[in-house]
């Protein structure tokens, strides 16, 4: 199983953390892929927890040294990457490597890893449905919930024929047996 990967990708509020969460707690075989940034911890984020936290200067060196499998400038000096030292840390316990990333990263660590990747985009029922679970989270200003729900459309425009399967995250239990049912199928390839 070792030298596979996982790859669930979503615009926000689609459901992915929290199916990457459940798969984790079914499979002690799986290990979940910290990425890297240049923004500042958050609350009580931890570096090496929640992410790996590296300036920005750092970052673009780590860049020039081909240190990511994949990353992005997200705003300016806002860098988020998979480290490869990450991949080969997971891989060096046997483990499977499980991402929680968004669309544009899915995208491009499947084009990384190729057959070794099972990559997921999870959607929402409709965008109606994406916007009530946005606005119900509590978290977001008007003005970043029309951003999110902006993006969203460009990204399920963009990734529609570039994940191995979709998901529609509409019922929580069918979107786990579902999810269960892509990863067991993948894991006996």
């Amino acid at each position: 199983m070792s030298g596979k990967v996982i790859i669930f990708s979503a615009p926000s509020g689609a459901g992915k953390s929290t199916v990457v969460k459940h798969l984790l707690g079914l499979h002690p075989e799986f290990e979940f892929s910290v990425s890297a940034t240049s923004r500042p911890p958050r609350g009580q984020e931890q570096d090496g927890v929640e992410y790996y936290f590296i300036d920005a200067p750092r970052f673009r060196e780590l860049i020039a040294e081909d240190a990511f499998v994949e990353y992005e400038e997200v705003y300016k000096n806002r860098f988020y990457g998979t480290l490869k030292s990450e991949v080969e840390r997971i891989w060096a316990k046997g483990h499977v490597i499980i991402f929680d990333v968004d669309v544009k990263g899915g995208v491009s660590l499947k084009k990384y890893f190729g057959d070794a990747a099972l990559s997921v985009l999870i959607v929402p029922p409709s965008m109606r449905v994406l916007e009530k679970r946005l606005r119900s989270r509590g978290t977001d200003s008007e003005t970043a919930i029309l951003e999110r729900l902006a993006k969203a459309a460009w990204e399920l425009a963009y990734a529609d024929d570039k994940f191995d399967c979709k998901l529609v995250n509409d019922k929580l239990e069918d979107t786990f047996a579902h999810a269960e049912a892509l990863v067991d199928a993948f894991l006996c390839e």
